[in-house]
This record gives C-alpha cells, sequence and structure tokens, in this order.
C-alpha cells in the first residue's frame, strides 16, 4: 500500500497532473499571452484541485474545472494589478505636485504630443532620465528614443514659436 499524507498525492492525481498540466499551460499562454501568468494561474487552479481532489476527480471533465479556475485567478490578478496601478496613481497625484502650471503653453503643447512623444520626454527632460535609460524604461532602441525626442522637440517649437532667444539671433 502507497503511503499517502498531505504532502504525497494520490496516484490518480499525479498521473492526471502529469497529462494534463502541459497542455493547460499551452492554453493558458495562448489565451492570456504571457507564458508567467499562464504557469501561476495553472500552478494555482491545479493546486486547488488537489486539495479538492475528492470531488473534482468525479467530475465529468476536470480539466475544464481547471481552465476555469486558473482563468478566474488570471483575471483576479489584472483586476489586482489594475487596482494598484490606480491606487499608486492617486498617490502620485495627492504627493507629487504638477510640475509647472497647466495652464503654461509648455506644458499644453507636451500634453498634445502622442503618447509616445510624451513619455519620452517625461522621463527624459521631467525624471532627468538619460536617452539609454528612457530606451530602458520604454523598451526601445536608444536610436529611437533619440528620434523621438527630436520629432517632439520639433513639433513643441513648432507649437510655441519663437522663443527670445531665436529673436536674438
Amino acid at each position: 500500500m502507497r503511503p499517502q499524507g498531505p504532502d504525497i498525492p494520490p496516484p490518480e492525481f499525479a498521473a492526471w497532473y502529469a497529462a494534463e498540466l502541459p497542455r493547460t499551460h499551452r492554453a493558458l499562454t495562448l489565451a492570456v499571452g504571457d507564458a508567467g501568468i499562464a504557469e501561476e494561474a495553472a500552478a494555482e487552479a491545479f493546486a486547488r484541485a488537489l486539495a479538492r481532489w475528492d470531488r473534482v476527480a468525479r467530475m465529468e471533465r476536470p480539466a475544464a474545472w481547471v481552465y476555469t479556475v486558473a482563468l478566474n485567478e488570471v483575471r483576479r490578478s489584472w483586476r489586482r494589478a489594475q487596482l494598484e496601478r490606480r491606487w499608486v496613481q492617486r498617490q502620485r497625484e495627492q504627493q507629487a505636485p504638477a510640475p509647472a502650471d497647466p495652464e503654461d503653453a509648455l506644458w499644453r503643447a507636451v500634453a498634445d504630443l502622442p503618447p509616445r512623444s510624451r513619455t519620452a520626454v517625461a522621463l527624459r527632460y521631467v525624471a532627468d532620465l538619460t536617452e539609454a535609460q528612457v530606451a530602458d524604461v520604454m523598451n526601445v532602441s536608444r536610436g529611437t528614443v533619440a528620434s523621438t525626442l527630436s520629432t517632439a522637440r520639433a513639433r513643441l517649437a513648432a507649437a510655441l514659436g519663437p522663443t527670445r532667444e531665436d529673436a536674438l539671433r
């Protein structure tokens, strides 16, 4: 007789798990687009299946139950991440002063830039990151950052018109 305890799954669960895990992981990766998230969700779903194995084993399609639990776990994870992002944003808005008066022409012009340009400008000139650091944060090449910043500066110059320095030339 095979010993069983809290750390030793029943043999029928172990065989089912070995057969289902690869298929479940592939399907979840395809569904959610991230192998890491899929792996975590599958692990949680199979752990729950083991904890309820006496009921899950009697189901017509235990794998369908695991997929449902895993997808629910992914949704919970995404909701949690979204709530965390909102909370962090609220904290920033409450604690950090605006970099300048929102009515200021420069910041209105920056706000009118496309999202990628706005992000590059904010990281380079407000966060004071180097172009290489901006490239790392934005997950693009340094050349892309340089080009994006150059285009952004040209758009800002056109939007803001000549400066006093331009008039002195």
